[in-house]
């Protein structure tokens, strides 16, 4: 069976089956331009609004709507809120306002009529550090566009080039900064990121074909689901809101294995001699989440994912409502000689709530094995990561404050198969800790004015032994019986928003690392360091 032509025809249908009466369309916002998240969250607490942050990015559309009902609210704004709110609208009444006839802000290119609007914008950025390691950066340019047509179909694209100095997000460095692909260089790492998608949407969902990120699970220093964090990879994304209680999401994603697939490797002679090509085995990512609202500002949502490899997607795992662990079983469970032939399913839950007026408390579960057998058994445990998350918005005007814990069981993403592992590109798709590993965080951020951001952080993270590097039974292996690397730090960072998508920022960390850094850390982190760093930036 040709599987690509088979999983075209298959998405054309999926198309036009939801060809209906439709009224929006789809862009989606990147989560790099934390801000303006921030300030729906800050609404969302206040309960001016209510949204839920379990699954992101938003779609400009959301936010724009969201936008427009913090400001028909009755709710009192203070001076830095109203102020914000129209800074904001400076872009995002494109998707409200029927014209251009409005205060916006600036674009390289912008272009509205009844049928098609067509935005294009220039991406550029530096940011500079010093410390006793020496000085280094990181610098990137590119472009992004996005475009409707219509009130249903939605294109973006966006393209930057990155270069590091230094290599600052390695695979196994455990960084909150973005994962790349890195060109090696003797100079420095150099990598590329295009991310972009086609939509269509309707007034109760949409359904796209993207290659982008997104993260599942609330949090406010990284997702324990679905961080985001690994290159974009390409992946089918349904998103149903028929009711104002209920919200289904699915995607299915063609990740990176980077594992190599010898039969199927070229050896081939040219005019430049005798070469090889490697082909790698192909791996995939199937994942649902209901979402479900029993009483305003409350959310509790449960879904699960499967990673698997074969020869091409697999019909029972493109079918977006099943429990795929079960549909493993059927499908492969072990083979004659009793060999575990099987895939890697996961299952998570996560639960919101702002009933509490000014709090915003979250917690998230994330189950990678579970055996009943084990739940009053004191020698052996279950597979799982908890991160609890609280923050209070504006109890003391324009301050939020952030508490979150986060605990993840040994072997907690681990897998033993390579081709099925709980990665892209080598890059963990959960917690940036992976398993066995615990961290406390703690922030207060204050925005005196609009679009200033002051930042004061407290992070202590720990990573104990790596038993899957160690060998040995998969059960029965203690939690931080010794702390293999430690991250004490203190930071402070400053940013302010002159124009829309335009930044200046200033970063102070303190940092105290030890343990197993060669593995963990970039060298130039390594020990007790003082960093100072600052750039700019349009466009992320």
């Amino acid at each position: 069976m040709d599987y690509k032509l088979w999983t075209i025809k298959l998405l054309t249908a999926s198309l036009l089956f939801f060809v209906t009466t439709v009224h929006s369309q789809t862009v989606y916002h990147h989560t790099s331009n934390n801000d303006i998240y921030e300030f729906l969250d800050e609404f969302a607490t206040l309960g001016v609004v209510e949204i839920n942050t379990t699954v992101k990015p938003y779609s400009r559309i959301f936010i724009a709507n969201k936008l427009s009902e913090i400001r028909e609210s009755d709710y009192a704004l203070n001076r830095r809120q109203q102020d914000e709110l129209s800074f904001y609208l400076q872009d995002f009444n494109k998707e409200l306002k029927p014209n251009t006839d409005f205060d916006k802000r600036f674009d390289i290119l912008y272009y509205k009529d009844s049928l098609f609007t067509f935005s294009v914008n220039a991406i550029l950025g530096a940011e500079y550090f010093m410390n006793d390691s020496g000085n280094f950066y990181h610098r990137w340019n590119g472009a992004e566009a996005f475009s409707y047509i219509g009130s249903t179909w939605g294109f973006y694209a966006s393209l930057r080039d990155n270069h590091e100095s230094e290599f600052l997000a390695k695979e196994d460095y455990l960084t909150q900064r973005m994962g790349a692909n890195y060109k090696h260089n003797d100079g420095g790492g150099d990598f590329s990121e295009m991310r972009g998608g086609l939509t269509y949407a309707w007034d109760w969902g949409s359904f796209g074909i993207v290659k982008d990120h997104f993260q599942w699970g609330n949090n406010y220093n990284g997702a324990n689901i679905f961080s985001g964090r690994t290159p974009s990879f390409a992946h089918i994304k349904l998103n149903l809101k028929p009711v104002q209680w209920f919200e289904f999401n699915w995607v299915h994603g063609w990740l990176v294995s980077e594992i190599v697939d010898s039969a199927s490797t070229m050896t081939f002679t040219n005019a430049y001699g005798t070469d090889q090509r490697d082909m790698m085995f192909d791996k995939y990512l199937a994942a649902n989440l209901f979402t479900f609202k029993p009483f305003k500002n409350f959310y509790v949502s449960a879904g699960n994912s499967i990673i698997y490899s074969s020869d091409g997607p697999q019909l029972q795992y493109l079918i977006p409502v099943m429990f795929y662990k079960s549909v493993d079983h059927t499908y492969n469970a072990t083979d004659k000689s009793g060999r575990n032939v099987g895939q890697n399913s996961q299952m998570f839950f996560d639960i919101s709530s702002r009933n509490i007026k000014k709090v915003h408390l979250s917690a998230t579960l994330f189950v990678d094995e579970l055996s009943t057998s084990r739940f009053f058994n004191d020698t052996v445990w279950n597979f799982w990561s908890l991160k609890t998350s609280m923050r209070i918005s504006d109890l003391i005007p324009n301050t939020f404050i952030t508490a979150e814990y986060t605990k993840s069981m040994p072997l907690t993403y681990k897998h033993n198969i390579p081709t099925t592992t709980f990665e892209s590109n080598g890059y963990n798709l959960g917690s940036y800790l992976m398993d066995n590993s615990q961290e406390i965080y703690i922030s207060v951020m204050h925005k005196p004015f609009r679009t200033l951001s002051l930042k004061l952080a407290y992070l202590h993270a720990q990573k104990g032994k790596d038993y899957d590097n160690l060998g040995g039974s998969r059960l029965g292996n203690p939690f931080m019986d010794s702390v293999e690397w430690e991250n004490k730090s203190f930071s402070f960072r400053a940013s302010y928003q002159i124009i829309n998508d335009g930044y200046i920022f200033l970063n102070y960390l303190y940092s105290d690392i030890s343990g197993d850094q060669n593995k963990y850390t970039a060298p130039v982190f390594h020990g007790k360091q003082s960093t100072i760093s600052f750039g700019a930036n349009f466009g992320f």
